[in-house]
């Protein structure tokens, strides 16, 4: 169980560095031009995943503060539940450590900050962050294990 948690533990602090060095180094809306694919940005959502409920006029806050924190309490309880399984163990702390990454700064700032921008030609991808990266990340390896093992997801 310790090293699922250190992992996570991992994740949120380097999420929260590198959002840290985004707050501190980049004024909000500005853009670092990386390479044809790549700008840093400084994005502030105060909502979900796509910006879902960013438009709201603030309840949204407390909303997902509940979802994370319930989030946190149930990975981490199916992590101690399902320790025979070591690549959904890891899946899941991918997930907790970015659940946890993005509910810190949602609490103290009340917005998450986004920062990678992805894109080509005119396309653009919504920005995210490192604690978005190991959530999708998370869910992809989920995925992976039930498909190779041919079990219902968290069966």
């Amino acid at each position: 169980m310790r090293k699922y948690i250190s992992i996570a533990l991992s994740i949120v602090i380097l999420d929260l560095i590198s959002k840290q060095w985004i707050f501190n180094h980049l004024d909000l809306g500005n853009a670092l031009v990386v390479n044809s694919f790549l700008n840093i940005v400084h994005f502030q959502n105060t909502g979900a995943a796509f910006s879902f409920l960013s438009e709201a006029s603030g309840w949204q806050r407390y909303f997902f503060i509940g979802i994370s924190s319930a989030a946190i309490f149930i990975i981490t309880r199916l992590i101690h539940q399902r320790l025979k399984q070591p690549l959904l163990c890891l899946a899941l702390s991918f997930i907790l450590g970015g659940a946890a990454g993005n509910l810190c700064d949602r609490s103290y700032y009340g917005f998450v900050i986004d920062f990678i921008y992805l894109h080509y030609e005119g396309l653009y991808w919504p920005a995210f962050n490192v604690a978005d990266s190991f959530i999708s990340t998370g869910v992809a390896l989920i995925l992976y294990d039930a498909f190779k093992n041919k079990k219902p997801l968290l069966s």
